[in-house]
Formats: C-alpha cells, structure tokens, sequence
C-alpha cells in the first residue's frame, strides 16, 4: 500500500511539474543512473550497468527532443548532449566509468546551473 502511495506521489508530482522542473527532474534522472552504473561496472555486474547507461541514453534523447532548435543555446546543447551519449555508448561498450565520469561531471554541472536559473527566474517572478 505504501508502495502504490509513493508512486502515485511521484506520478502527481511530474504531472504538476513546470517544463523547467521537469527539465531539472531529467538531469537528477540521468545522473542517478549514471552513477548506478559506476556502481554496477565496480561490482561487475554487467548487465545491471547496461540497463542503467541505457536509462541515462533515454533521458538524454529526451533532452534532446526538448530543445527548441531556433537558439542558439539550444545547439549548443544538442552538441553536447550528443558528446554525451557517445561517451555512454563508449561506456556501456568498454564497460569503463572513466566515461561515464565525464559524463556525470558535463550532467551535474547542467543540473546545478539549471537549478540556479530556477532559482532565478523564481526570484525575479516574485519581485516584480
């Protein structure tokens, strides 16, 4: 029964969410299947660590389809995230963190930096 609760808590939860916290929820997502990826190559579990770069993959091609290609930031992105995703398929090949390390540093730095744009926007909405 608290399973069903939480899980509906999470539902809701995206369901309410702004694009901008869904954008945020992406970033968390991608890094925490980055780092149960570390964690599965350490222990050699090789097929736990491909589902979870897999996971990581997935959320970055939806990142990538959320960009609005008419800014320039948003190519600017797209190269990126494409850097991204051919460090996780090199990972997931090699089964090596050292790409996955890249990855989770180029993935925290968005977050953090998107979590101060929240913060922000927020702060300017609310001083108006």
């Amino acid at each position: 029964m608290t399973y069903n609760a939480f899980e509906q808590y999470k539902q809701n939860t995206v369901l309410t969410a702004t694009p901008e916290e869904l954008t945020l929820m992406l970033y968390e997502g991608a890094i925490k299947f980055i780092n149960i990826g570390k964690i599965c190559i350490q222990n050699g579990e090789i097929q736990k660590a491909h589902e979870a770069i897999i996971r990581a993959q997935d959320i970055i091609i939806e990142l990538i389809s959320s960009l609005d290609m008419k800014y320039e930031i948003s190519k600017n992105l797209k190269n990126l995230y494409d850097f991204m995703m051919n460090r996780l398929v090199d990972a997931n090949i090699s089964k090596s963190s050292q790409p996955l390390d890249e990855v989770l540093g180029l993935m925290t730095e968005l977050r953090d930096t998107w979590k101060e744009a929240i913060k922000k926007v927020k702060k300017s909405r609310y001083h108006k």
